[in-house]
């Protein structure tokens, strides 16, 4: 096999899975990581992967020999041992994490009269989130984890600010909440004491189609009975504040106005609410915009239907507490909106009525931190509405972290309440957390290769909807620390060609080699190239390599098994003949495309076994004395025999029928072949035994044996055994004695008969009985019914004369 060399114009190499396999043949070791990255120098390997090592041993050590190659150095540490590399010569720097700050969770503190205290600098004495800083020094494929915290506190500071929809269809909930700041003052009493709210309205941009620019409409958009104030897109109207007898004053100043279409022009609104951070008054503390509307909402692109063509540039536009440059910028788009509400750590909640509930719920699903609550027609709920979707907001912690560096990925895995693991989708969420829970998050942080720059870079984590965050700052662990100690231009390094550092020349820009003897410009030149053709042929290396300094470097494979190798990389070991799919059988190795086969096998694909043992049938014969043993397979000399012993042969008649008529005339001297049997059948060897018990049982014989049962022209069974003794004495045992059926009984036949045709005849008088039984009954029933509807015709005799005579009293007078 060809050793390890250079490969030409290397920089940092090919990266592969930690899980690669790793075989190791002849001291060489293939499918290697750090091997195929072909690493040049210190910096590069350690680079490749977190296993990888650099051996700074100089040549002529047990390591190293004159010839081989500079990439060898890089491998894992166990093959560098292995190779006679001493420990104390690797160079296998790790990475390292470094807490900077780490303030321990608290609540909000208190002064002894039970106010809370301030400073200065931050707005509330207050810690929910551990550690506050870190360092990282990440090296490329290991990396680097540690546990932040996160505790709830009480008593933290909230701003509000309620932003509404002053379109007429708004009206009377306009009513309800010109009471609303001291009822919500007096409401978040029990949640917080430090608690300030604020006051905003929208309506539409102010231009075609949005609003009608007629004079008389830009004065009066409403109707001539109705008296409403000038459309606006959005107008500040109180500044945060803890007076909410303030706020109630001048939202009961508010009017009603107007616009054309149904969707309003919310997002400008919700966009400088998010941005104008100093004309709204937000500390950092809890953000809540409070958003209320019976409406849709326009969102980005639909501002051409006004002229609008230009994209929201999401600053801030506030001249007088008005948004002045909504003829000018589009409409924000939703993905615009979550990243500045989540820049400026603001928790939306949206109060919408029960028409618009599915549309904000699907905005929500797409805006983190933020929650939809259903509006009552006039407002009356809205108290009840922010103070449970403020709960439900605050309830849950999501981590987010700012953009990563190229090459730098980070993974949570949340340890909530109750034992409850969060991976997956929540793998950075926690959820149903009460005032003073705490939780904890496991974050991973690994980076698969340097920054070009090779600078430090510097991240945040926070929570969503809070201001605290982790400041985390990356080192890179580019180079080894024996690149510090180099020597430039020396003179290992060919005329002073590169530097020798870390036991090897890194070369100069446009030297290759080992010893950075050749330049990349005369590399191919046909004096180099000759020493890389093989018996002065035409191809280069095989065309499977590169002449590099008259030296060929083989190509490598993506499979890592696979390589090429040989002076000329004539030779791989992936190209041997396979049986079954298998490279060599299975029962060898490929070594310059020819297989080197294990002991008892043989072929050119390792696939002839020259061990007899499958061969083997049950009686112990090489394939039941029916054929030979080629490669561990029964070749049948009979072609009537098949199966793996020659034990099956499916046009045969049968052992028992086959010698039915020799043992019959050998042990009974009856049979079609009692005349010729001693001709015919004196190729048996026949035993009788007295009773069918001693006939050979399984076990008790060296050879196989078949029973038999069979009939003789008497309908008389005889039972015997065949087998074959030492591959030639057929061997019979015969039962003596023949089982053959007894005569009929002739009386109890007689009996039977008669006594059969008795019962018939009982049976057939007893249904003909029945069957007149039946039929007299019913023509006796027919003769009762034909009795019943008979009718006699009834008259009077005309000679009849009745036996009494009437005579009236003439002188009776009825009294």
């Amino acid at each position: 096999l060809a050793e390890p060399t250079e490969t030409l114009f290397m920089t940092s190499g090919v990266i592969l899975k930690d899980s690669d396999p790793i075989h190791i043949i002849n001291g060489l070791q293939q499918g290697s990581d750090c091997i195929k990255a072909n690493a040049q120098s210190c910096g590069e390997c350690i680079q490749v992967a977190e296993k990888c090592g650099w051996c700074t041993d100089p040549v002529g050590t047990d390591f190293l020999q004159h010839g081989d190659s500079k990439s060898a150095r890089c491998d894992e540490l166990e093959a560098l041992i292995k190779k006679g590399c001493s420990k104390t010569m690797i160079e296998n720097p790790r990475g390292s994490t470094k807490v900077l700050q780490d303030k321990p969770v608290t609540n909000r503190k208190k002064d002894p009269a039970g106010q809370p205290i301030t400073d200065r600098k931050n707005d509330t004495v207050i810690i929910q989130i551990q550690p506050q800083k870190l360092e990282l020094n990440l090296r490329s494929g290991e990396p680097q984890t540690f546990k932040l915290k996160f505790k709830r506190a009480e008593d933290y500071p909230i701003d509000l600010y309620y932003l509404m929809d002053l379109s007429f269809s708004m009206k009377d909930d306009l009513e309800n909440v010109k009471n609303l700041g001291t009822a919500l003052m007096h409401e978040m009493q029990g949640i917080t004491s430090d608690f300030r709210i604020g006051f905003g309205s929208f309506v539409e941009k102010t231009v075609m189609p949005y609003i009608s620019t007629t004079p008389a409409r830009l004065i009066n958009p409403c109707t001539s009975n109705e008296n409403c104030t000038s459309p606006f897109s959005y107008k500040n109207v109180l500044k945060l504040t803890d007076d909410g007898s303030k706020f109630n004053s001048l939202v009961s100043q508010q009017q009603i106005s107007g616009n054309l279409d149904s969707p309003e022009g919310g997002f400008d609104a919700i966009m400088q609410v998010a941005v104008c951070g100093k004309d709204i008054g937000w500390r950092n503390v809890t953000r809540l915009l409070v958003f209320s509307t019976d409406a849709g909402f326009h969102f980005a692109g639909d501002g051409k239907l006004g002229g609008i063509v230009l994209p929201n540039d999401g600053k801030c536009h506030l001249e007088n507490n008005m948004y002045t440059m909504s003829h000018y910028y589009d409409y924000p788009s939703i993905a615009h909106l979550v990243q500045k509400l989540s820049d400026n750590n603001i928790q939306t909640i949206f109060a919408v009525t029960q028409e618009f509930q599915p549309v904000y719920q699907e905005l929500k699903n797409l805006i983190p931190k933020s929650a939809v609550g259903t509006l009552s027609s006039n407002s009356s709920n809205v108290i009840k509405l922010i103070i449970d979707s403020y709960n439900s907001l605050s309830s849950e912690v999501i981590l987010e972290n700012t953009k990563l560096p190229e090459g730098v990925s980070i993974s949570y895995k949340a340890n909530c309440k109750n034992g409850v693991v969060g991976t997956g989708e929540n793998d950075r969420k926690c959820f149903n957390i009460s005032i003073g829970d705490e939780v904890s998050f496991d974050i991973a942080i690994e980076s698969k290769k340097c920054p070009s720059d090779r600078k430090s870079q510097t991240i945040k984590i926070k929570p969503l909807g809070f201001a605290e965050e982790v400041e985390i700052t990356l080192n890179f662990i580019c180079e080894c620390e024996c690149s510090l100690t180099g020597e430039p231009v020396s003179k290992e390094c060919h005329n002073g060609n590169g530097t020798f550092e870390c036991g090897a020349c890194r070369c100069n820009e446009g030297r290759i080699g080992r010893k950075c003897e050749c330049s990349t410009d005369e590399v191919r030149t046909d004096d180099l190239d000759a020493n890389c053709r093989k018996d002065n042929g035409t191809d280069i290396c095989s065309n499977y390599g590169d002449c590099v300094c008259g030296t060929c470097e083989c190509k490598k494979k993506d499979n890592p098994e696979e390589r090429y190798s040989g002076k000329f990389c004539e030779c791989d070991n992936f190209n041997c003949d396979r049986s079954n799919n298998k490279l060599c059988g299975g029962h060898g190795r490929c070594e310059c495309r020819v297989c080197i086969c294990d002991p008892l096998y043989t072929g050119s694909a390792c696939d002839c076994s020259l061990d007899n043992s499958t061969c083997m049938a049950a009686n112990q014969q090489i394939c039941n004395g029916r054929g030979t043993c080629e490669c561990g397979v029964c070749k049948c000399t009979n072609p009537k025999f098949q199966g793996s012993t020659c034990e099956i042969c499916p046009t045969c008649p049968g052992v028992c029928p086959e010698h039915k008529d020799c043992v019959q005339c050998r042990a009974f001297q009856t049979g079609e072949k009692k005349d010729s049997c001693e001709a015919e059948c004196g190729y048996l060897h026949v035993i009788t035994v007295p009773e069918r018990e001693n006939l050979p049982q399984p076990g008790g014989q060296t050879y196989s044996f078949t029973h038999c049962k069979e009939r003789d022209a008497n309908d008389c069974w005889f039972y015997y055994t065949y087998g074959v003794r030492n591959d030639s004495q057929k061997e019979v045992y015969v039962v003596k004695k023949l089982e053959c059926p007894a005569g009929p009984d002739i009386i109890p036949i007689v009996a039977g008969v008669v006594a059969g045709i008795v019962l018939i005849g009982l049976a057939l008088l007893l249904i003909w009985k029945l069957l007149m039984i039946i039929h007299d009954r019913r023509e006796f029933a027919k003769f009762e019914k034909e009795k019943m509807n008979a009718k006699w015709d009834t008259g009077e005799n005309p000679i009849y004369k009745s036996a009494v005579t009437t005579v009236v009293n003439p002188k009776y007078e009825g009294k």
